[in-house]
């Protein structure tokens, strides 16, 4: 479809068929928007369910007694899907210290092996720290950032400072245990969760190299996690750790934890030791099946879209210095889409960029907090589809599981553990080709 030469030689031609991100669902949108488009090869019948899951998804929910989306915490972070997953993008870092509106939350734990080999949720606080609470119950406690500052030298003597935000409690309602893990995540991008859900569990376990067999430095390994609803361990894809299995379960996670919304998968209210923080605050569950099952909807059928200005010269040098680099043997390009319950995510021919495998990202990424087969240094491989919209779609977005990351850039030179020979070779590329590199994810 389009050739390309560089000053350095002639590179590789992109396939065609990767403009296509999402295969037929794949949408045409590069504006502030471009994230809240449905699956462009929807049934109107599905469309019209879609619309209405999106109301829910914008929908700020009460405490209860209310006629009508009730029951709201006892405890929570936000009150609606969409403070955090700003037009189904990324959240935000907080803006300064005891800001409430931040898309960023921390989760908790102490050392130890939990349920189904889950954490050890933390007496009092449970997995969680939520920072609001209904009338008459105290908030858990307070997040508080500092930052750490540390500086990178490419090879041709250009230096980039990288900020590591350290975040600790206060103002905790009951004292924290002095051992408490916390780890810091800033909500996630929700489009494409359905085809990354239509994948076949076999074609994930068949990427996974735990040993590293092959000898490459790369030892991607899933997650196994328990499914609420098969009650058994599966493979886990959805959260930065893979905590989940399945976009529904990633949904009403989301909202129990983020939200105190009760359902079916999880009908115990978060009340973590407060006295006055008591089941049976609302009769039966805060989210009603029909509301529960359309969250999952919405996010199952979100579309990605078209990767952009492939002819450029910069974009086809930058894919191919992807490759050789070796950023593609975690962030695999493609992917192909088996049976699902939503027929149009069924056989399509995708290209998330992820292996939605565990890897190790060294230690200046860990969070030293264990999430079942995750070790506090492992992270699941982020899909890259839509990361050059981030913060078109919200110019405050940043990147990397606690938004230090200002830009692309400052991602990449993040990168350690398995992905330290990549970071060092993008560290010694020069000017024009790391730009290329960059534009090239821009483009995605």
């Amino acid at each position: 479809m389009l050739s390309a030469c560089h000053d350095e030689g002639p590179v590789t031609p992109l396939p065609p068929d990767s403009i296509l991100a999402g295969g037929e669902t794949t949408i045409f949108s590069s504006g502030p928007d471009a994230f809240t488009f449905p699956l462009a090869n929807l049934d109107q019948a599905s469309i019209e369910q879609h619309f209405i899951a999106d109301g829910i998804f914008d929908q700020q929910f009460v405490s209860a007694p209310a006629a009508q989306f009730g029951g709201v915490g006892p405890l929570f972070n936000q009150n609606s899907c969409v403070s955090c997953h700003i037009r189904n993008g990324r959240g935000i870092v907080p803006q300064y210290n005891g800001d409430l509106n931040s898309g960023l939350l921390l989760r908790l734990s102490v050392p130890g092996v939990g349920l189904y080999g889950g954490i050890v949720p933390v007496p009092g606080f449970g997995g969680q720290l939520q920072n609001k609470a209904i009338f008459n119950v105290a908030p858990e406690g307070k997040m508080v950032k500092s930052e750490i500052t540390q500086m990178v030298q490419y090879l041709d003597g250009i230096s980039v400072a990288l900020v590591k935000p350290v975040y600790t409690i206060t103002d905790s309602y009951i004292p924290l245990p002095p051992d408490v893990l916390i780890s810091p995540r800033v909500a996630p991008p929700v489009h494409g969760l359905g085809l990354l859900d239509a994948i076949p569990e076999v074609d994930i376990l068949m990427a996974a190299d735990e040993n590293d067999a092959d000898g490459d430095g790369i030892s991607g390994k899933p997650n196994m996690v328990w499914d609420v609803l098969l009650q058994s361990m599966s493979v886990g894809r959805f959260g930065w750790k893979a905590e989940q299995p399945t976009a529904a379960q990633q949904a009403a996670d989301a909202a129990h934890n983020d939200m105190g919304l009760t359902s079916f998968y999880f009908p115990v209210e978060l009340c973590e030791g407060q006295t006055n923080c008591v089941d049976g605050l609302q009769s039966g569950n805060d989210a009603d099946d029909e509301t529960t099952k359309l969250f999952a909807f919405y996010f199952q059928t979100l579309a990605v879209p078209a990767q952009r200005d492939v002819e450029n010269p910069h974009v086809v040098k930058g894919r191919q210095l992807f490759t050789q680099i070796n950023c593609s043997s975690c962030h695999q390009p493609k992917q192909i889409t088996g049976a699902h319950e939503i027929s149009s995510l069924s056989y399509q021919t995708i290209f998330p960029y992820t292996d939605l495998l565990l890897h190790d990202m060294g230690e200046g990424l860990a969070d030293h907090r264990p999430t079942f087969a995750a070790s506090g240094q492992e992270w699941r491989t982020p899909p890259l589809w839509g990361i050059g919209l981030t913060q078109v779609v919200n110019p405050k977005a940043t990147f990397l599981h606690d938004g230090r990351a200002k830009s692309l850039e400052e991602a990449i030179l993040w990168h350690g553990g398995e992905a330290e020979a990549s970071q060092e070779a993008f560290r010694k590329l020069s000017q024009i080709d790391r730009n290329a590199l960059v534009v090239f994810l821009m483009s995605i």
